[in-house]
């Protein structure tokens, strides 16, 4: 593991309780904890970013023995209890960073995020829709289309198709929202939408599924581009031969 040589060397100092100056304890003053609660907290957070889970716990609760309430250390170990398949304690310590650190855009997304891989769609919508309202964060077209992901979920295709668009107003290179709108706009016969959002997606995403290479072989048929049709009906074959999508295309010849 390769941790930023000065974050390890400031762990370290603060791990053998020393300071440069005079022999006060540094744990016996405010500054001194702070220091170290936060230095605690990004050895966990790089030990995490590395995927070092079990590493990232014990900084995480060194962090939060000195600071109960401090939302970053609660947050990176939801984070770190998601990755580990232990979701009461993710919601537990994500519930616990948020009450700490309310209207966090990034929080919420990350918590919405949690909800929608634990199928709790209503609380994820809830979450993301709260994200959305900071006008601020840099991060706010994945909001959107997370949110039209969920409404997907929840069979509100209207609500995910206006939010999928907002995403796109945001940030028009979001592979997923495109991919979304070219299905929707296909499943409404709206088929040249539906090509130009297709293109978009093609032209910036790195590996294709099953569905979007079956949804591009039915674009190509309906635009009578047969070899772009033969190309991508290989590619399925070839990627995808054992999935619905490759079955539906063998039916659709």
């Amino acid at each position: 593991m390769n941790l930023r040589p000065a974050l390890l060397l400031l762990a370290a100092s603060l791990l053998a309780g020393c300071v440069s100056t005079g022999n006060v304890d540094p744990m016996k003053t405010g500054k001194g904890r702070d220091e170290a609660r936060d230095a605690y907290t990004q050895l966990g957070i790089g030990y995490l970013q590395q995927g070092a889970t079990e590493r990232a716990k014990v900084p995480l609760k060194k962090a939060l023995e000195l600071d109960s309430s401090n939302a970053d250390a609660h947050a990176a170990l939801a984070i770190v209890f998601q990755i580990e398949m232990e979701p009461k304690l993710a919601d537990e310590h994500f519930r616990k960073a948020i009450s700490q650190r309310s209207g966090d855009a990034r929080l919420l997304n990350n918590y919405g995020s949690f909800l929608f891989e634990q199928q709790r769609y209503q609380e994820a919508l809830e979450r993301y829709t709260e994200a959305s309202q900071d006008s601020l964060y840099p991060e706010r077209s994945r909001i959107f289309e997370n949110l039209g992901l969920t409404s997907l979920q929840l069979k509100q295709r209207d609500k995910a198709r206006a939010y999928f668009e907002r995403s796109l107003r945001l940030n028009s290179r979001q592979p997923r929202a495109l991919i979304e709108m070219a299905q929707l706009s296909y499943d409404d016969k709206q088929y040249v939408p539906a090509r130009g959002y297709y293109d978009s997606y093609m032209s910036l995403a790195v590996d294709h599924d099953a569905r979007s290479l079956l949804l591009g072989v039915r674009l190509a048929k309906i635009f009578e581009e047969r070899d772009n049709a033969a190309s991508l009906g290989l590619q399925l074959k070839r990627l995808y031969p054992g999935t619905p999508e490759y079955q539906q295309y063998l039916s659709e010849q």
